[in-house]
């Protein structure tokens, strides 16, 4: 859903908003009923319930919205208050802009027609699971990411590692609880 002008106040930028889980469509309503720009990225996913199969639209990023705001005029506390709204992302020095080409380039592959989806964002070091395949429910440390990436199984006991090449779209982050 985008409700913003194609062309923007030059002292805006674009943020991440936080939202309760499956509140992104109503907090997106909210935010276009205070004409706050924002864009709330969709895929139609098919779902099966025991009767019907429907197709629906899915925020493709799921509890996140973008607003296009100046952090340090009223608008930010107005889509700070909107419901369903947790806060913006960001790091502890606060809210943290997001470069307009990157959202620029997830409008232009959703209206590109070609075939896309939604990854978990992997980085060398991840604790990842495999998720399909002959290695299904293999937990290990991911190598590298690339064409080729590298997962790898240790045996802590014996301080030995085996590696195999899987394929990113067949592994998911685990949750690992940091340590503080």
């Amino acid at each position: 859903m985008d409700c913003a002008p194609e062309i923007y106040p030059p002292q805006t930028q674009w943020f991440a908003v936080w939202t309760r889980s499956r509140q992104e469509k109503s907090a997106a309503a909210v935010l276009k009923t205070l004409q706050v720009p924002h864009y709330l990225p969709l895929k139609n996913e098919t779902r099966q319930w025991s009767d019907r199969k429907q197709s629906v639209s899915v925020p493709l990023f799921s509890g996140y919205l973008f607003v296009r705001i100046n952090p340090l005029e009223d608008s930010r506390l107005q889509v700070l208050k909107a419901p369903g709204v947790v806060g913006l992302v960001g790091n502890s020095s606060g809210p943290q802009a997001i470069p307009d080409e990157q959202v620029e380039q997830i409008r232009t592959v959703l209206n590109s027609g070609v075939e896309y989806w939604s990854t978990p964002f992997l980085e060398e070091g991840d604790r990842v699971r495999v998720i399909r395949g002959a290695l299904a429910g293999i937990e290990g440390t991911l190598l590298r990411v690339n064409s080729q990436s590298r997962l790898t199984v240790s045996v802590e006991l014996i301080q030995h590692s085996l590696a195999v090449s899987v394929s990113r779209s067949d592994v998911e982050l685990l949750d690992v609880p940091q340590l503080l």
